[in-house]
């Protein structure tokens, strides 16, 4: 035992009782996964490889928002688990804090082969020595749009600011159809989440490797009248994430942004949020009159970005590092297809296939069951072009700070909800673009 572990037994002693799991289980892993169904499936996973590798795996659920302190508290304690699910905004943190193993799971992921995962996925957990834990699964947000209208009327896909203003000038015509559901409730995560969306898509951010940078104001000027301009093709009053889908559902709204978990919604599988384009909320009508874009672009970043939500297994530095390397390969190769399983809807397959077979993984997931009250395939729901296009976004994600390593100020940023406010002030009118960049970026440097 190093040095650095006993001193962290001896202050983190009172820690570890309360921590430790029982001693049978070769291996601890912790997922945020925790809802009854997803629990189970993966002590099924964990199962399976047991049965196959004689190696058991304790699953213990943990709160999310909880995630954190658990890890530093166990850390402190020496008592770290073998393998734990996270999110993106643990992965460069916790090698920084020597919670996370950067060779192990190097390791892992050269043997699986990093040409087989999607390459914005890799690019967030790159450090120097490798990579700080493995991609498992992840989601874009989307453009939803009415892909028949745009059909009809010899329109563009909505890829780029440009073309989305076109479909608007075309297809807006209140209160019959709006030309868009643009977040405007500034106290609402929704619109956090939209509004880093077209900002990344611009490529303006407020942060760079060394920390703030402030907002270019060209660029976000830029972002500012777009995002006025869909606001004012959106219907009055405070929008978030229900509108948005509302509107859409009842055929009322020819372009909106949401997250995946829309997509079995969409079809007619879930009585809690049924279309009402028609008189049957079980149609998969409106799926089918629905085009995705994942990878968008403004005047200032042609090539585009994604939003994206990324999850990941870091193997941390108390593992057994040969039992647990064995355990998140198996979940990424002949077990990857149970992993998705979990939630299919907003689990993408960020690693693709293999050498041999470089499209296996995205097949199997397009073959699993999405839905609530009803079930079916993506594959059934959506053309292939429309899976390839959920997918794809992956090689394109980003998200602010992420490849700077400044993900945990960005955070702060985004949770300040200045941008918000500022963004719905200048959409009001109630003051110009310059002033608005000045007031973000003033609010903003605070947050350091």
């Amino acid at each position: 035992m190093t040095q650095r572990h006993l001193s962290r037994l001896m202050a983190g002693a009172a820690v570890t009782a309360l921590l430790a799991g029982p001693a049978t289980a070769d291996i601890r892993f912790w997922t945020t996964e925790e809802q009854p169904e997803r629990l189970a499936q993966q002590e099924q996973l964990a199962s399976n490889f047991e049965e196959e590798t004689g190696i058991a795996v304790e699953v213990i659920p943990v709160t999310e928002s909880d995630l954190g302190t658990r890890a530093t508290a166990a850390f402190a304690a020496g008592d770290l688990p073998d393998v734990i699910y996270h999110t993106l905004q643990y992965a460069l943190p916790w090698v920084d804090a020597g919670i996370l193993d950067v060779e192990a799971a190097t390791t892992v992921i050269e043997d699986l082969g990093p040409d087989t995962f999607a390459s914005g996925v890799l690019d967030f957990a790159q450090t120097d020595e490798g990579w700080a834990s493995v991609p498992v699964d992840g989601w874009t947000q989307m453009i939803l749009y009415r892909k028949d209208l745009f059909e009809e009327q010899g329109l563009e896909p909505p890829t780029t600011y440009a073309n989305v203003e076109a479909a608007i000038e075309v297809l807006h015509n209140p209160p019959e159809m709006f030309g868009f559901v643009a977040a405007t409730k500034v106290d609402e995560n929704f619109m956090s989440q939209v509004l880093e969306h077209v900002f990344l898509a611009n490529g303006a951010s407020p942060v760079g490797p060394d920390g703030f940078t402030g907002f270019d104001e060209a660029r976000t000027t830029e972002v500012l009248d777009f995002y006025k301009t869909i606001a004012e093709a959106s219907p009055p009053g405070e929008l978030y994430w229900d509108q948005s889908r509302t509107l859409y559902f009842s055929g009322e709204a020819a372009m909106i942004i949401w997250s995946p978990f829309i997509l079995d919604e969409l079809a007619g599988l879930r009585d809690s949020a049924p279309p009402t384009i028609n008189d049957d909320p079980t149609s998969p009508e409106l799926a089918s009159k629905t085009g995705i874009v994942t990878n968008f672009a403004g005047p200032s970043n042609p090539d585009g970005a994604a939003w994206a939500d990324i999850r990941y297994f870091g193997i941390t530095v108390d593992a057994d590092i040969d039992e647990a390397q064995q355990f998140v390969e198996y979940s990424m190769s002949e077990g990857y297809t149970d992993t998705l399983a979990i939630a299919p809807e907003g689990k993408f397959p960020v690693r693709r296939g293999t050498g041999d077979a470089p499209e296996q993984y995205i097949e199997a997931w397009s073959q699993l069951p999405v839905g609530v009250d009803r079930k079916a395939p993506l594959s059934e729901l959506y053309d292939p072009e429309m899976v390839d296009e959920i997918v794809s976004g992956l090689d394109v994600a980003q998200r602010w700070g992420a490849a700077d390593g400044q993900l945990a100020l960005a955070s702060k940023i985004v949770n300040s909800q200045v941008i918000n406010r500022v963004v719905r002030q200048y959409i009001d009118g109630g003051i110009d673009a310059a002033t608005a960049v000045q007031e973000m970026n003033d609010e903003l440097s605070a947050l350091e």
